[in-house]
């Protein structure tokens, strides 16, 4: 008989969580142990439980899921984590992959697709959409360095350390005293520096960085 995993899941929405929680548990394998609405509650629960799994919304009303993927998962290195995302987005797969989750599903999927990719970790696989693999789509492992996080100023690290924590540019630009539009040329200068051309691959490489140094001096 396998183990049951304990599940934790985070998201914007009571109803649709409660809808999943009912999905899980049909299969007796799969126990949900807590279901959150904010990031720390989230964090902190996982910090604490350590569960086998946390099913999470890709966006939530304090940020994106960056920030609080690389803190769980430094705290609960075995769990898996599976982000939802709005639509089937290949774009954010390599980069969530690399933060330390282990798969990428649509809000639109289908219970079964969300259980089979459960079933799929539980075996030790990975798998994503067989319409990706079609379309060409290959995930590989990232040849990017790092060096270029050395390049940033102390306020763009700044800038780089609230995006990944989730917060909004609004919100940093008011902490560093600054206009909106001076957020987007500091961003700019950002991209140039990391040599990455989007805000994900950004926090990628920004996040990898500072879970490396995390290791070194610990």
């Amino acid at each position: 008989m396998m183990k049951v995993w304990r599940v934790i899941i985070v998201g914007c929405h009571p109803t649709s969580m409660l809808g999943t929680k009912l999905i899980l548990e049909e299969s007796k394998e799969i126990e949900v142990v807590g279901m959150f609405s904010n990031w720390s509650e989230g964090v902190h629960t996982v910090q604490q439980q350590q569960p086998d799994l946390v099913l999470t919304d890709y966006q939530m009303p304090e940020g994106n899921v960056e920030g609080a993927l690389v803190e769980m998962k430094q705290s609960s290195k075995s769990t898996h984590f599976i982000i939802m995302t709005e639509e089937e987005d290949k774009e954010l797969f390599q980069p969530l992959i690399e933060l330390g989750a282990s798969g990428v599903l649509s809000k639109g999927a289908s219970p079964s697709q969300l259980l089979q990719m459960i079933s799929g970790l539980r075996e030790g696989f990975l798998s994503i959409p067989l319409e990706w693999a079609q379309d060409g789509f290959r995930p590989v492992a990232s040849s990017r360095g790092l060096d270029g996080v050395l390049q940033l100023t102390q306020t763009e690290m700044f800038i780089m350390e609230r995006i990944v924590q989730g917060i909004t540019y609004d919100k940093i630009a008011l902490e560093i005293e600054v206009s909106r539009r001076s957020i987007d040329n500091y961003l700019r200068k950002i991209y140039v520096k990391l040599e990455v051309s989007t805000r994900a691959q950004a926090i990628e490489k920004f996040a990898l960085f500072s879970r490396q140094n995390k290791q070194m001096y610990a």
